[in-house]
């Protein structure tokens, strides 16, 4: 492995971004004003395992694909954009009871796990993140061999990002038990989480990065 003083720039370094505003940390607060604070929870855990695709993609080099092959970057990107969009029209359209204001059904619950994993999946960013961060902390000649390091260094950003979410969820379901005081609020807050969706895939559609 890098020496501590690199290990320490990088822990540093990954903290810096995972805690900057960024389309995880809408997707979950996204997440966490529409249904609650389970459904923030879940979604965020979501995205925890989905970035473990991303993390094994990058350690036995399969993310490199997309630096090599633009067009199935700019597919996947799409998808996952319209994905999105598509998931904060229905956020918007829902319609629950007076009873369900207060705790999300478990059947969305575990669509927000399910959703979120699709999400992070589909987001070809986090991939190059990890291609283009990680090799610069990785020691070739070290006795750990390479996918190993990759493994390990992707292992800390995943739980950096997830702590990042984990604040998100809990600041955002402080703003929903405002909001679930009437029923006006909780339309609000249904509104507003599929605002942000729309808004994020509508972003990451049209960023030319």
């Amino acid at each position: 492995m890098a020496s501590w003083e690199t290990l320490l720039a990088f822990a540093t370094l990954t903290l810096l971004v995972a805690y900057f505003p960024g389309p995880a940390l809408l997707y979950t607060a996204a997440q966490t004003i529409a249904h609650g604070k389970r459904a923030g929870l879940m979604a965020m855990l979501g995205i925890h395992l989905g970035c473990y695709v991303h993390v094994f993609a990058a350690a036995f080099g399969l993310s490199a694909v997309f630096k090599h092959v633009p067009e199935l970057y700019v597919a996947v990107k799409l998808a996952g954009a319209l994905y999105l969009v598509w998931l904060g029209i229905g956020m918007i359209r829902s319609r629950l009871g007076g009873g369900e204001m207060v705790v999300a059904p478990a059947k969305t619950v575990r669509r927000a796990l399910i959703d979120s994993f699709i999400v992070e999946v589909l987001n070809p960013k986090v991939a190059l993140f990890f291609i283009a961060l990680m090799p610069q902390f990785v020691d070739p000649a070290a006795s750990l061999p390479v996918w190993a390091q990759f493994l390990i260094l992707g292992t800390i950003v995943n739980f950096a990002f997830s702590s990042a979410d984990l604040v998100t969820v809990f600041g955002a379901s402080l703003v929903m038990r405002m909001m679930k005081a009437s029923r006006a609020g909780f339309a609000l807050g249904r509104w507003l989480g599929g605002s942000l969706m729309i808004g994020l895939g509508l972003k990451l559609a049209t960023d030319k990065g």
